[in-house]
């Protein structure tokens, strides 16, 4: 039976109302453009139904005008804007539920029949037209065309390989269908970095060979450098990359400063989707700037009052610089919690060269033993002044999928109940130093590999490393770049590695359960199991641990399932087997996050989760619905 998802009553109630509604208004920039003639009125700007913001949570109808200044480290963080913009197809709400946006509805039939419904009358920010002839251009000369997509269409439109039948019903109206459910396919598309299924097709097909003459595609695309039509068209097209100013968007605001640049500036967009319960055109904000500034005094920056908006580049340990000069340059602190799993997590290598301490990673008695070594409290005062979560690497308290026991298995500082553990394994000889020897008679020497980004790592380390050492283990951080860690630790050189934990620490049943089993290289306590299942068995390795390899047929499990009750249940029997395995180690979670607000800007909340996805950072919060009171 059909059923339509994800479209309250009271918004359907809502849009139709606005839609009657006598008057639309607009931002007073927008009215010079239109008695100018730049631009038609703003009720023929919107789509018939427009998405009507919930001012919830203690937000308010706001005022037009001003710059939102904000601060990066490289010019590619345009695609930051896409980011905190969050317009998407569908897109998460603030208690982290799916809701149409861009798309009026959504219609599903048993998790594998999709119908998207768009919004008459939408247009893209040059004006033209946003309809499904925007999604067939995507799907049969963008995804399906060899030269622009040699691998062909994403993993999240395959399901067991089979790729979708895609069909356009009528302008506002397409349809993706599998003959399995696809639980991958709504959640994607709400993504911090989205599936996008669309492009702006009257736009680029001007540069598709498609559409005109091929040898005078390539000399034009050799003109601007490239070496082909194709390769002219990818570099285009970057929805997500931001960085063509010509490319028309559906985003809040707008690129309209070409690279290289220093500073760039994001004007609205007239025509966007979206307005407020009292018919003002969001966003409120006229113009977001940009400044690229290095990484290391972006904090100081902050704290001279250069950023109306910024938490990117700040952390926990600036909390006391930016405290004590907010008041001074006009802003104030906020703490937001982190949302991922753990915001430190031990990665013990199960793919480890080294074949002892492979084998002794793969022993849960040392892993366990590992976590009940851990201080956790110490941790917590000692560098978090006690307002972080001691925990596993699991899903937060605000997960409805929480619970306590995931949270706190094997997290209890017990170093007598860890030495018997070790002692149980066969770890029982020690050298004169007290360090307890590997069955090949060589010292227990770990050393704990790091992307030498932040002190923050190894000052966790350094408690650690005095908790291991009551144990009869030597713990040794090494500092290195980010992507020469990675690849140490994929090859199997590095034996363990510290980051954060799981990226979304706020499932639902509904979420994907990838992170929990051997799925993907980038997971560094099995990375070669994943990259097993990444490539086909192409390289890597199968997964030869019986646990694991559960965690996989569970998976498999939520893939097929056909009811939320279901899914709930595998994602509990997931949980459940890898907090009492602990095949990574959490040591704190819930972490705080500095926010720095403008003390003018308004409708950001005092609280709220920082989290990549879902929630796109501050995208989850519509930030065009920030405004300045001044």
């Amino acid at each position: 039976m059909m059923r339509r998802l994800f479209l309250t009553l009271s918004l359907i109630l809502a849009g139709a109302a606005m839609a009657n509604a006598a008057e639309y208004r607009e931002s007073p920039v927008l009215k010079e453009q239109v008695a100018a003639g730049a631009l038609p009125p703003v009720a023929e700007r919107l789509p018939e139904i427009p998405y009507v913001m919930q001012m919830d949570g203690g937000r308010k109808a706001g005022k037009y005008g001003g710059d939102l200044n904000i601060l990066m480290a490289r010019s590619k963080d345009v695609r930051q804007l896409v980011v905190y913009g969050y317009a998407r197809l569908v897109k998460y709400s603030r208690d982290f539920k799916l809701i149409p946006d861009i798309l009026e509805s959504v219609d599903v039939e048993e998790g594998r029949i999709f119908t998207l419904r768009l919004r008459k009358g939408h247009r893209w920010s040059d004006g033209a037209p946003f309809t499904t002839e925007d999604f067939r251009y995507w799907w049969e000369n963008v995804a399906n065309d060899v030269s622009l997509a040699p691998s062909g269409p994403p993993i999240d439109l395959r399901v067991d390989g089979e790729l979708p039948k895609v069909e356009v019903i009528d302008e506002t109206a397409v349809r993706f269908s599998w003959s399995a459910p696809n639980p991958r396919f709504l959640p994607a598309l709400a993504g911090a970095r989205p599936l996008y299924i669309y492009r702006p097709a009257h736009y680029l097909k001007q540069y598709h060979a498609a559409y005109g003459d091929e040898a005078a595609l390539n000399a034009a695309a050799e003109a601007q450098g490239q070496h082909s039509w194709a390769a002219l068209h990818n570099k285009l097209d970057n929805l997500y990359k931001n960085d063509n100013v010509d490319l028309p968007s559906l985003q809040p605001w707008i690129n309209t400063t070409p690279k290289p640049a220093e500073r760039f500036v994001f004007r609205r967009n007239p025509y966007f989707h979206r307005v407020d319960p009292d018919g003002q055109q969001l966003p409120y904000i006229d113009r977001i700037v940009m400044q690229v500034a290095n990484s290391k005094i972006i904090p100081a920056k902050t704290g001279t009052g250069e950023s109306d908006l910024q938490a990117r580049y700040l952390r926990f340990d600036n909390y006391t610089f930016l405290r004590e000069n907010q008041d001074r340059n006009g802003f104030q602190t906020l703490l937001w919690r982190i949302g991922k799993g753990s915001h430190m997590t031990l990665y013990p290598n199960l793919n480890a060269q080294d074949e002892e301490w492979r084998k002794l990673f793969r022993d849960v008695r040392v892993r366990r033993a590992l976590s009940l070594a851990i201080d956790r409290a110490e941790i917590n005062q000692v560098i978090y002044f006690g307002l972080a979560l001691q925990s596993q690497n699991t899903v937060l308290p605000q997960s409805p999928l929480f619970k306590e026991e995931y949270q706190t298995a094997w997290a209890q500082f017990d170093l007598k109940q860890a030495n018997a553990l070790l002692d149980e394994a066969g770890l029982t000889k020690r050298n004169d130093a007290g360090l307890r020897l590997l069955p090949d008679g060589r010292p227990m020497e770990l050393i704990v590999e790091t992307a030498g980004e932040s002190t923050e790592q190894t000052d966790v380390l350094a408690l650690v490393r005095d908790n291991w050492k009551n144990i009869g283990i030597a713990l040794h951080s090494k500092p290195s770049q980010r992507d020469v860690v990675r690849n140490r630790i994929y090859s199997g050189a590095t034996l363990m590695s510290i980051w954060e934990g799981l990226e979304n620490g706020l499932p639902g049943a509904d979420s994907l359960p990838d992170e929990l089993a051997p799925t993907h290289q980038i997971h560094y306590q099995w990375p070669k199991w994943g990259q097993y299942i990444e490539t086909s068995g192409k390289s890597g390795e199968p997964a030869d641990m019986d646990k694991p390899r559960k965690l996989q047929a569970l998976l498999a499990d939520w893939y097929a399932a056909g009811d939320k009750a279901t899914k709930e249940e595998i994602w509990h029997a997931m949980l459940s087997i890898w907090s009492d395995r602990v095949f990574t180690i959490g040591i704190v979670s819930g972490v705080m996050q500095p926010v720095v607000v403008d003390a003018n800007l308004r409708n950001v909340p005092d609280e709220g989760m920082y989290t990549w996805d879902p929630g796109a950072h501050f995208g989850i919060y519509e930030p065009d619905s920030f405004w300045f009171d001044k």
